[in-house]
């Protein structure tokens, strides 16, 4: 699926950027990756409160395989084929798929920030404070 072919299936969504990624394509709407195009179809991006919602609709993750040979899955499930040619459809699912990217960027945010130490202070060096001024 070229550029073109997946920004017209996204037109009702808005614009969307599409860089180039391991022989596929990342699709991305405010700096977050929502989709992703491989093998000519398109994968949306899921967490575990969309995902039900791609399984009853008997969607499947995207896998690849790794050099070892091992099944990697990832978080993309395959959008639905009836969206692909129903714009509104289309819009519902990239933001199903953007909400799910950007509850992503925040775990990880979050993850972060508690992972990160408090500076050191320099040894022997003090903060000195001025006397109180008597009363």
């Amino acid at each position: 699926m070229d550029a073109e072919a997946i920004r017209d299936v996204f037109r009702s969504f808005g614009p969307v950027h599409i860089r180039r990624m391991f022989g596929g394509k990342g699709i991305y709407q405010d700096e977050l990756m929502f989709a992703l195009e491989a093998g000519g179809e398109l994968y949306l991006k899921a967490d575990e409160e969309s995902v039900k919602a791609f399984q009853e609709l008997g969607s499947r993750p995207f896998t690849f395989e790794t050099k070892d040979g091992r099944t990697t899955l990832t978080s993309y499930w395959l959008m639905p084929e009836s969206a692909l040619d129903d714009p509104d459809e289309a819009r519902e699912f990239a933001a199903v798929a953007l909400s799910a990217a950007r509850r992503a960027k925040a775990r990880k945010g979050a993850k972060t920030a508690s992972t990160r130490k408090a500076p050191k202070k320099a040894p022997g060096k003090t903060r000195k404070t001025a006397p109180e001024p008597a009363t």
